[in-house]
Formats: structure tokens, sequence, C-alpha cells
């Protein structure tokens, strides 16, 4: 399943949603990596070029290349701490988007422990023994006779995390280059799957701050 990756990113414009002093939140496109990869073909990123209009920007958490939606970049050191404090203890609420192949339950969660595969990096794999934990829960907004709209909520942040746990319920979200069958990768031009809600606390004033995308897909 596993598909040769050619790096492509798109020239779409910064899609800045929210700035403050401490913070800027961001709409990444699918195919752009959050931060550089290893080597001189993988140093365009959302990071790159946020740097590029703001120096101080830093890094404190990623979505997969192919995962469009929202990302979050502190400006200041001590909104940095604070960002990743509220990612390590799950303070911040993560809401995803995606288009699974087949007809899912109506609701659900997946509790399986994720590890790097070794034999195929860069996917993840379920293994019960000596994986991390990861859990997540799902609820189907609709469906057709082919794939089902679902809302993905993920308690923890492994990577891959959700595109695994899709296809470990044998719905594997449609167009992943990754995990998808055949059939489930042609099926959509591009991974059908969207970082389209986030809450998360504004660093120096405790805010609570929600932002939410419109759908990128049907």
């Amino acid at each position: 399943m596993h598909r040769p990756f050619i790096y492509q990113p798109p020239n779409d414009p910064l899609d800045i949603l929210y700035q403050d002093k401490d913070i800027v939140v961001l709409n990444k496109p699918s195919g752009l990596l959050t931060n550089p990869g290893r080597g001189p073909d993988y140093q365009d990123s959302l990071l790159s070029r946020v740097l590029l209009q703001f120096p101080t920007a830093q890094l404190v958490h990623r979505l997969d290349c192919a995962t469009s939606g929202l990302v979050v970049f502190a400006l200041r050191r001590k909104a940095e701490a604070a960002l990743k404090q509220q990612f390590a203890t799950r303070s911040v609420r993560k809401t995803y988007r995606a288009r699974v192949w087949g007809q899912i339950a109506e609701h659900g969660k997946v509790d399986a422990p994720l590890i790097a595969d070794s034999t195929q990096p860069p996917l993840q794999k379920i293994c019960h023994s000596t994986g991390k934990s990861a859990l997540t829960f799902f609820q189907r907004l609709s469906q057709d006779e082919h794939s089902s709209l679902v809302e993905l909520r993920p308690v923890t942040g492994r990577s891959h995390q959700l595109r695994v746990h899709m296809l470990s319920l044998g719905h594997p979200i449609l167009g992943d280059a990754f995990y998808a069958h055949d059939d489930a990768f042609a099926a959509a031009p591009r991974l059908l799957l969207q970082a389209q809600c986030l809450e998360l606390y504004q660093p120096y004033s405790s805010q609570l701050l929600r932002f939410e995308l419109e759908p990128d897909f049907d």
C-alpha cells in the first residue's frame, strides 16, 4: 500500500486566519510539509514560509504533509512554552473531518497503540506490546454507497494516528497514498483529511479561542 512519495508543494499564499502578539493561526494546504524535512528537496514548508513573514515564529505541533487544515505557531518564547504545555496536557481540543472507504458504524472509538514500522518508514502500525497509547473517537456524519463522512476527535496526537486507526476498522481514508488500498486511494485526488476545528487557550490572557474551517472537500 505504501506508494512512492514525490514532494510537489502547492504555491498557495499563506492563509492567515488569526494573529495576535503571541500566536498566528493558519490554514495549511494539503501537500505542504508543516516543517522542513531532510534534504534540500524538502525545505519548503509551512514553517519556512511563515518565518519569512513572522521571523520569531516557533513550531508547536504538526500536521501530516497530506493533511489540510488548522495549524498554530507561537510568536514568542513564552507563548511557545505555554502552547507546548497545552498540547502535552491534552487541553487543546482538535476535531478533524475525513471521508473514509465504506459505510462505517454510526459512532465509536479506536483504542490501539501505535509504533513506527521500522520496515516501511515513515509508516506507523498498531503494536499492543510496545506501541504508545493512541485513542480516537469517531462520529459518522453522512454516508453514500461507497464512503462515509466522519468527524474524528483524537485524544492523543500520534503520527498518522487517524489514518492507521481508520485503516484498522477497515475504512481507510480516501486518497491515502500510505495506507489505502487501490480503490480507496483512487477514489480521491488527495488525502481527504482536514484539521477542521482547534480550541486552545490564548497563552497570555488564558482566553479560550476556537477556530473552525469550512470543509475543503465534500
